[in-house]
């Protein structure tokens, strides 16, 4: 088998439904920066779907956010030609042609989105396991590994990058297939940035990779693995066809809601849309039904022909759970309509977002908004405010407490405010599974912070002579803040982080109260380890100090643990000289003044009011101890 030089291929898709056979689904899987979306450009210019005119770097990556970060945040999937001649002689020039169909996706590499990578998997037969030839495996490439495996893919083992002066082929070539269980001879080796060996690749998907199974004759069935909202056409549904076909005009229905749309226009991303004329058994494709309802189209569920319904759903996706949660408030209160609606719109295309209305004494009205960790959490405000226009604060994230009182009353809490007064009988945090790959010099730095985050280890494993994994259980709340940070300080960049939820613990943990002349700010408690209660209660105090402006009165600042105040800072009162133009004479004229002075400062204090500016909200919450690390984990994250 041999390619065909890419300008002999046509760039358009041909418009009836290609047959199964002539079909192959894979996706790219790796760890961060191992070069996804590097390979996947190379790929588009082989297979000539963008010419070198169009042609950029990251060209699946549509997001600004994604090319300013370098990272790749949705899933992108596109269709490519890719001819290969028949027979097991690759220089017989006399064999027939016959032309494939590749869909391709393009995943994310970064923990917080393996949501995205477990729809993209489910699409697909098989799977490209892209691993740097200079770093070897790495944490997030175990993990989606293994959602591969779980999904029954076919895996085709690659090293990238083997152009480097750093890159080590042989010596990673027998790590990845010792972890595979293949021959290392087997293991592919491509350059994504130069082109070399891509070619092979892409002949080895084709002879690798199975066709996808469904049956032509059945009902139709398809089912949704992303969407997206358009201003002038509505929501746009991505599908896989399972059973049967879908055709133009024809009128489909959503099997989870009920509802039935005319199908306007079905087609291909190539990687621009294509319409077809219909997408058969085992094609990835989009729908437009010209419907602006975003709750009409929902990730996981399965689209029907209405005039031959079929009468079992397919499986569809599990849906998330949230592990870290943060409230999302318009800094212009007016705005909040808007947020609403943008977070309505985000939703279609963020399946793992979830969110809910709250309000709080200090902020106005916004909505507790739950994340799958902290990149996710800045991504989504990032995009809130770039794609609607919005201003926004963010109150410091926090995860989803059990609280058990003395009635054996148990109480969910996902913000402080929510935390119950009271007696209180046990508390319980979640815990993660977390997967610490780091070079051996670095074992006992890394052991010593972990056992400093509370964290126990479950085992550990020598991947090679000169790296080492680690598996601890931790307290998610430990993960999200500044762990990632101090990982990679403490080994010097080398170390590598995945973990998975994996129930709860208990733990002796307090609210922490933030307390202006005696009354209680929401937005800054926190729920923190009894160890940690005091250094909270006292970065916090310190912060406010600086950022309220002076009243004129005396402020207390206060940190409490239910009754009992742990820390404290004043705000020391605007005085002014009422003595300036007493000069002279007896005096208890100049007593009966500041005396006077003296009493006006008690009476405003008791009938005054602490304002605070929104300026010192958005600074203390993205600047203290866990706001600060929150969003610089996220930014060192990004750039792994």
């Amino acid at each position: 088998m041999s390619p065909i030089p890419s300008a002999q291929l046509s760039t358009r898709i041909q418009p009836a439904a290609t047959p199964p056979e002539l079909l192959r689904n894979f996706c790219i899987i790796a760890h961060i920066d191992h070069g996804k979306s590097t390979l996947a450009d190379r790929m588009l210019q082989l297979t000539g779907v963008v010419d070198a005119r169009a042609m950029r770097a990251q060209y699946l990556d549509r997001m600004d956010i994604e090319r300013e970060r370098g990272i790749t945040i949705k899933s992108q999937a596109v269709r490519m030609p890719w001819a290969v001649r028949e027979g097991d002689d690759p220089d017989d020039t006399s064999a027939p042609l016959v032309p494939y169909a590749l869909n391709m996706i393009d995943t994310p590499g970064h923990v917080d989105f393996t949501y995205e990578v477990s729809r993209s998997l489910a699409a697909c037969e098989g799977a490209v396991l892209l691993v740097d030839a200079a770093q070897g495996i790495e944490a997030q490439t175990l993990a989606n590994l293994y959602l591969a495996m779980e999904n029954d893919l076919a895996i085709i083992p690659v090293l990238n990058k083997i152009d480097l002066p750093a890159a080590q082929p042989e010596k990673y070539a027998e790590e990845i297939a010792g972890l595979v269980g293949v021959d290392p001879s087997t293991v592919l080796k491509v350059s994504g940035k130069t082109g070399m060996g891509v070619t092979e690749l892409l002949d080895r998907i084709v002879q690798e990779v199975p066709a996808p199974q469904g049956d032509a004759d059945a009902p139709a069935r398809a089912m949704i693995f992303d969407s997206v909202y358009d201003t002038y056409r509505g929501v746009v549904t991505y599908v896989r066809v399972v059973d049967g076909s879908l055709n133009p005009r024809e009128k489909i229905v959503m099997m989870s809601t009920r509802a039935t749309h005319e199908l306007l226009e079905i087609g291909v991303s190539a990687p621009e849309p294509h319409p077809t004329k219909g997408l058969g058994v085992g094609e990835v494709g989009y729908l437009i039904t010209g419907v602006k309802d975003v709750r009409q189209s929902k990730v996981g569920d399965t689209v029907t022909n209405a005039g031959k319904p079929a009468e079992d759903a397919l499986g569809g996706y599990s849906d998330p759970k949230p592990m870290v949660f943060s409230g999302l408030y318009p800094i212009d209160g007016s705005d909040y309509p808007v947020l609403r609606d943008a977070l309505d719109k985000l939703k279609l295309n963020d399946a793992a977002l979830n969110y809910e209305p709250e309000t709080s004494v200090a902020l106005g009205f916004g909505f507790r908004v739950g994340f799958l960790g902290l990149l996710h959490l800045e991504i989504v405000r990032e995009r809130l405010e770039r794609e609607f226009d919005l201003e926004l604060i963010s109150t410091a994230p926090n995860v989803v407490y059990e609280v058990t009182l003395e009635d054996r009353s148990v109480v969910t809490v996902t913000n402080p405010s929510e935390f119950p007064g009271g007696k209180i009988g046990e508390i319980r945090e979640p815990v993660v599974k977390a997967t610490i790959l780091c070079p051996t010099e670095f074992i006992g730095a890394v052991m010593e912070l972990c056992q400093g985050k509370r964290g126990v280890l479950g085992g550990m494993d020598h991947l090679s002579q000169d790296r080492v994994e680690l598996r601890y259980t931790l307290p998610l709340a430990e993960i999200v803040f500044d762990f990632f940070d101090q990982l990679k300080s403490k080994t010097r960049g080398y170390a590598s982080l995945d973990y998975e939820l994996s129930g709860e613990q208990a733990a002796d943990l307090v609210k922490v109260d933030i307390l202006l002349q005696g009354q209680t700010v929401d937005a800054f408690s926190a729920i923190v380890h009894k160890d940690k209660a005091y250094s909270y209660g006292v970065m916090m105090t310190e912060k406010l100090k600086e950022l309220i402006p002076r009243q004129q009165f005396e402020v207390p600042i206060q940190a409490a643990v239910g009754a009992r105040v742990i820390a404290r800072e004043t705000i020391r009162a605007i005085r002014k000289d009422v003595l300036a133009k007493c000069y002279g004479g007896d005096i208890s004229r100049k007593r009966k003044l500041l005396e006077k002075q003296k009493e006006g400062k008690k009476r405003m204090k008791t009938i005054g009011t602490v304002e605070v500016p929104k300026d010192a909200f958005i600074a203390a919450l993205s600047s203290d101890g866990a706001g600060s690390s929150g969003g610089k984990d996220a930014k060192d994250k990004s750039k792994k």
